[in-house]
């Protein structure tokens, strides 16, 4: 082999290691944009206690539903008083769990889609009787998505609260400094014949390392205590259902005359 050749066989090499690592480059900027993988996403456990009366028919209705559609993994949580009942759940059930549409359909669509829901149900409660005391119903609910998002809803004296770094936050209530959490405004308000505690708030933010826990809960719970004071009386608490059941318990021993339910969601 002469001169010449070698000569062009080392140039070949040299163009043949310059492909390789443009190659190499590419991968790894394409591997920095796959989906974070499931064990990275916080753990979400829960557990709910609801203190029966003496007729059945007055309970709460309570619901823990997960739903995977493609990578989209989902919970739907929620607590409802006897009249809204189920209204909340069928609903979402029958415009997002049962089709199965797209990934990409359902991150856009969820927190409308929670919307109708309550409205919906409101509205056949209100179509169902006549008495103006049916206008002021309650329901709160959740759908944690990924375990990365947060959608929220709460109607009437249903509420729910976002504990962060030991701080209680109610939906609905702006935050400063805080891009990042968006909620929406009332949807309908209230008038002369409706009670303002019957207004609707809808909202989403992000499930981040400061999110530890999520309280939904009836007015039996929210009739004898503040806020702060329920995240600060089950804060330590680890176990969601342990935690529900001391808080209903205390409402109870506390004489709340309304429903008591309690439903935690616990980010691990």
């Amino acid at each position: 082999m002469g001169l010449k050749d070698l000569h062009l066989k080392f140039k070949q090499g040299l163009q043949l290691r310059r492909i390789l690592k443009i190659n190499t480059g590419f991968k790894e900027k394409k591997a920095n944009f796959t989906k974070k993988p499931s064990w990275m996403m916080p753990a979400v456990s829960h557990g709910h206690h609801v203190v029966e009366g003496h007729d059945e028919s007055e309970c709460d209705y309570v619901v823990a539903q997960r739903e995977q559609i493609e990578e989209l993994e989902m919970w739907l949580f929620g607590v409802s008083d006897p009249r809204i009942g189920d209204g909340v759940t069928k609903y979402m059930q029958a415009h997002l769990f049962d089709k199965k549409p797209k990934e990409s359909y359902m991150k856009g669509k969820i927190q409308e889609t929670m919307k109708r829901a309550y409205l919906s149900s409101k509205s056949k409660v209100r179509d169902s009787q006549v008495t103006e005391e049916t206008n002021v119903v309650g329901s709160v609910s959740a759908m944690v998505i990924n375990g990365e998002k947060l959608v929220l809803a709460n109607m009437g004296d249903y509420k729910a609260i976002v504990c962060r770094e030991g701080l209680a936050h109610e939906l609905g209530r702006r935050h400063k400094q805080s891009p990042k959490r968006s909620w929406s405004n009332r949807f309908f308000k209230a008038n002369n014949k409706q009670s303002k505690s019957s207004d609707l708030v809808v909202g989403i933010e992000k499930i981040e390392n400061d999110t530890e826990f999520v309280i939904l809960a009836s007015n039996g719970i929210w009739d004898v205590m503040k806020y702060q004071e329920a995240v600060n009386l089950i804060g330590r608490i680890e176990d969601p259902q342990a935690a529900a059941k001391y808080l209903a318990k205390e409402a109870s021993n506390r004489l709340s005359r309304s429903n008591i339910s309690c439903l935690i969601i616990r980010f691990d």
